[in-house]
């Protein structure tokens, strides 16, 4: 079990009893920063509350971001899809509220604790601030502490499906949108396989020279799970400056990341959780295929649907190419199927 310490500072707002026999009045959508602290650091995020009764407890779903410097709002450095504030968006229509944070080394929470000695931060400090974050969502005032979600995107999906095994109460749902759901360096090995594959019909690569990439690939994850120097002289520079990386300061995290395999943490889930897993077949980060044992796992898990919805056309950041900048309809539908309306 993780321990952490969680705390929040928000503003609270004042909710006056409607008088006998009025209409209860009707509170207006609102925005609203949350900050709380997780070993040590001071975390911000964004809590969205839809329009509601007042007085009335919400639907809830704690909202996490993919990996490397993704922000509260789905947007890394140089690249704004505004992911995961639009799919907040989407769960507010039906009267979710939702909070989403900066994680380490995003937005306004930065490094934090970790600032001068990044090396040490590992995965499961991500998974200890989102269960924070999590604590902190059902102890709001508007939130139903007995209807809370879990919802992540690529890493952030693995991470939502650690929580939703693990934290109390129990999550009356869990989405995996394009999840990692194997182990992380033999994913990164699929992604660089089919990127040589792809080199090779543009002519970039002869097939004997992608034998030996591919060969080299395979090596340097052997080499990392045994904790051995990675030997890359048969890797192209950008595939060798890569496994470079994963040996220097991000070490840590690579291993304990790639530590975790997906199938086997859904046999914590509650049987009857609503699960949502999706995955787009114009997905080049994590194909449809990657999700195969996870949806086993998930079905002898005795869960929930929706289940598993293939997105025909859709790219990693749920969108397709009608739809460049905002989540594709068929994503809307499986967002909207799996919060339903009350």
């Amino acid at each position: 079990m993780f321990s952490h310490l969680a705390a929040v500072t928000v503003s609270l707002a004042v909710v006056t009893a409607a008088p006998a026999g009025a209409a209860p009045r009707v509170v207006p959508a609102a925005d609203r920063e949350v900050v709380f602290t997780a070993d040590g650091t001071t975390t911000y995020g964004t809590l969205h509350v839809p329009a509601h009764r007042a007085g009335h407890r919400l639907r809830a779903a704690l909202v996490l971001p993919g990996s490397g410097p993704t922000d509260r709002d789905g947007n890394q450095p140089g690249a704004l899809p505004n992911t995961l504030a639009q799919v907040a968006g989407v769960l507010g229509a039906d009267r979710v509220a939702t909070l989403r944070f900066d994680k380490y080394g995003t937005g306004r929470t930065g490094l934090g604790a970790y600032r001068d000695h990044p090396e040490t931060l590992d995965y499961p400090a991500f998974v200890r601030q989102a269960r924070a974050a999590y604590e902190v969502l059902r102890d709001q005032p508007e939130t139903d502490p007995h209807a809370l979600m879990v919802l992540g995107h690529s890493e952030g999906a693995m991470t939502a499906l650690l929580l939703g095994g693990t934290v109390h109460p129990r999550p009356i749902g869990v989405a995996l949108l394009q999840p990692q759901a194997i182990r992380l360096l033999d994913l990164v090995a699929l992604q660089l396989h089919a990127q040589t594959a792809e080199a090779v019909r543009q002519g970039q690569f002869t097939p004997e020279r992608q034998q030996v990439i591919d060969a080299a690939i395979d090596a340097a994850v052997t080499a990392l799970r045994a904790h051995r120097p990675v030997g890359t002289t048969d890797l192209p520079p950008a595939v060798a400056q890569l496994f470079t990386a994963f040996q220097g300061p991000s070490g840590r995290f690579v291993d304990s990341d790639d530590a975790v395999y997906p199938p086997s943490a859904a046999a914590a889930l509650r049987p009857g959780t609503g699960v949502l897993l999706t995955c787009g077949t114009n997905d080049t980060q994590v194909p449809c295929a990657t999700t195969d044992a996870l949806t086993s796992a998930l079905r002898r898990a005795h869960v929930g649907g929706p289940g598993r919805v293939r997105l025909s056309g859709v790219d990693h950041l749920l969108h397709d190419a009608d739809h460049p900048d905002t989540p594709a309809p068929a994503v809307l539908d499986a967002l909207h199927r799996f919060a339903g309306s009350e």
